[in-house]
């Protein structure tokens, strides 16, 4: 049989119990995880039940999903002027795997194959002498 264990007599009569001054161990510190303070440990069931999202990350973010590359009309311009763009039938060829934007001008007759368009971009290159084609419209027809 186990002998049972002496009783405590240590405080008994001790107006800090050993704290230091009686002003000391007040404060949300000392309070054992009172308000929003040990939510794991003090108020789970508090939490569970009435506040059932407040652990955790909430909601969906694709992995699958990526940013698609973008080009502006001006650079396009740029690299025909500079005679970077390859050379078809008298015009100048260019491909992207992106979305071409419409931001800047574009005067030189080009042929852009992109993925995407904007709407802007799409009527500056065609006003400009050129054409503008997606690789789906491209598949679409062979």
């Amino acid at each position: 049989m186990v002998r049972q264990k002496k009783r405590s007599r240590k405080f008994l009569g001790s107006r800090s119990h050993g704290k230091g001054n009686a002003k000391n161990r007040r404060g949300k510190g000392n309070k054992g995880g009172w308000g929003r303070a040990g939510m794991h440990k003090h108020r789970f069931t508090y939490i569970t039940a009435r506040e059932p999202d407040f652990f955790g990350v909430h909601g969906f973010s694709s992995l699958r999903k990526k940013k698609m590359k973008t080009v502006n009309l001006y650079q396009i311009e740029q690299m025909a002027i500079s005679g970077k763009l390859e050379k078809r039938d008298g015009k100048d060829y260019f491909e992207f795997e992106g979305k071409v934007l419409g931001t800047g001008t574009i005067t030189k007759p080009v042929v852009v194959k992109a993925a995407a368009f904007s709407e802007g971009a799409a009527e500056k290159i065609s006003k400009a002498g050129g054409s503008a084609s997606t690789f789906e419209s491209e598949s679409g027809k062979a």
